[in-house]
């Protein structure tokens, strides 16, 4: 197939959504497809910039600065522009962008009215998944357990009436993250109430709305849903006290256990909410969905991942080695997902 595999953009995401593509790149060529790299916020990547990139990637510790990303954004339109031909002629666009303009329908939408076929889900699955608060509404209607929340727009900001209801609802510790973010960026756990205020303006800094959680004591579980079907649950172990941006992408700072020690009937358990989580949401393709176990058993679910990480270090192609397919046969998967329009 002649792919064209979509990359880097414009969000906090950016490293992460490099490195995760050009690793696709590599196991799509090892199949024998045609590969086209693109960064959506520079357009097409010549083959000796990839392999320098290559020779360097690393996702650093910290996304990159607010400001690096707005000069990038001012370009955005013109590259999604100049981009067109170079993916109408493709079989099918791999996306393995992150968060912001990738993640959120954006480019989902872009691509539907060029009629090119492409990985993940549609531009309003995409929009959904992304939106924190709408997932919550459309699990529990779903029957999917999700923790207690409650939403902060910019206009309240952290005002006093505000925290004191969130502390009263919620309890401590709670949980503050942007509303529509990926990789933790933004995310603190509040565990006294002088800290909610900083927390939820740091927040602010990458949304105009903010979502306080409550915090579910337990063990971390993935599910990654290929296909319409489950794959092997994993359970991550971070060195941190929550699995943040240095644990997911730092080799050495999480322990990533697949399949994770479950009984059978809470693997069953766990794999029947994701399905139906992707279900809600109407996704299709490959999506990777996130639960914290309590300690008596219960399963609350975290949020939906449409286009998850295709890093050296990341779960879903852990998830896909543990159901028996290495890198390159997991991403021909994808691809043909994509062309075959399945769920």
């Amino acid at each position: 197939m002649n792919i064209s595999v979509l990359m880097g953009g414009t969000s906090s995401e950016r490293d992460v959504s490099l490195a995760s593509g050009l690793r696709v790149a590599e196991a799509l060529r090892a199949k024998g497809h045609e590969v086209t790299t693109v960064d959506t916020a520079r357009g097409a990547l010549p083959r000796e910039e990839e392999r320098a990139m290559l020779a360097a990637s690393a996702v650093q510790k910290e996304p990159p600065s607010q400001e690096e990303l707005d000069r990038m954004k001012a370009d955005t339109l013109r590259q999604l522009q100049a981009i067109l031909p170079l993916v109408q002629d493709a079989d099918v666009v791999f996306l393995t962008l992150h968060g912001g303009y990738g993640e959120d329908g954006t480019v989902q939408a872009f691509l539907d009215m060029a009629g090119v076929p492409y990985t993940g889900s549609g531009h309003l699955a995409s929009a959904l998944a992304m939106d924190k608060d709408l997932s919550k509404h459309l699990f529990r209607r779903e029957g999917v357990s999700t923790a207690e929340w409650m939403m902060v727009e910019r206009a309240e900001g952290a005002s006093t009436e505000v925290m004191q209801q969130a502390i009263a609802t919620l309890g401590l510790p709670l949980i503050v993250k942007p509303s529509k973010q990926g990789s933790t960026v933004g995310l603190s756990v509040v565990k006294e109430p002088s800290a909610l205020e900083p927390a939820i303006r740091e927040a602010f800094r990458y949304d105009d709305e903010v979502m306080l959680e409550r915090f579910i004591a337990g063990r971390e579980l993935t599910v990654g849903v290929l296909g319409g079907e489950a794959l092997p649950v994993g359970e991550i172990i971070p060195k941190h006290e929550i699995y943040d941006y240095e644990c997911k992408y730092t080799a050495g700072m999480a322990e990533e256990v697949f399949p994770a020690d479950l009984t059978a009937g809470e693997r069953e358990a766990v794999q029947g909410q994701a399905l139906k989580a992707f279900r809600a949401l109407k996704l299709r393709g490959c999506a990777r969905i996130d639960f914290r176990m309590s300690e008596d058993g219960a399963f609350f679910c975290l949020e939906a991942n449409t286009l998850p990480g295709m890093t050296g270090t990341s779960l879903i192609p852990q998830a896909a080695a543990a159901a028996g397919m290495d890198f390159p046969t997991f991403c021909d998967r994808v691809a043909r997902l994509a062309l075959e329009g399945r769920s």
